[in-house]
């Protein structure tokens, strides 16, 4: 233990090269054929599809008048369901039965998703089960209120 450590140097002029080694032939490419695929298109009433993702933009255009954060993100829309013939279905909820916008908010996300261009008809179905709770929001909703 009382020994002591001795580092020594070498100095050299120059490494050897590394050993050359023989060059495998390539294997087949699998992916050739899945990266040469163009991607599906994706309807416009699905996820990820232009009315839809124009509906979900006017859901967040509506906020809830007590709290700063819109309906999409305080999580109070439960489902988006567009039919092929532009009718829109829109499941949601209210924070508390006794909420003083259950009268005018079903009405309200009526006439905003109808007037979305290539929605024909729009629908609202306010359901109480199961019932909002703040886990139900997004991030960026707990973020803006101070629950991050």
């Amino acid at each position: 233990m009382n020994e002591e450590r001795r580092i020594e140097i070498e100095e050299v002029d120059a490494a050897p090269p590394p050993p050359e080694r023989p060059q495998a032939p390539r294997e087949r490419d699998y992916l050739d054929g899945f990266l040469s695929q163009k991607p599906a298109t994706v309807p416009a009433g699905e996820p990820g599809g232009a009315l839809f993702d124009a509906v979900v933009e006017s859901l967040r255009e509506i906020y809830d008048p007590e709290i700063p954060v819109n309906i999409y993100d305080l999580g109070l829309i439960y489902g988006v369901d567009i039919t092929e013939d532009g009718h829109a279905v829109v499941t949601m909820t209210l924070t508390t039965p006794h909420c003083p916008v259950a009268e005018s908010m079903p009405g309200e996300v009526e006439l905003r998703v109808g007037s979305v261009p290539g929605v024909g008809s729009a629908e609202v179905n306010l359901v109480w089960d199961p019932p909002w709770d703040p886990a139900k929001m997004s991030d960026e909703a707990k973020l803006e209120l101070g629950m991050l």
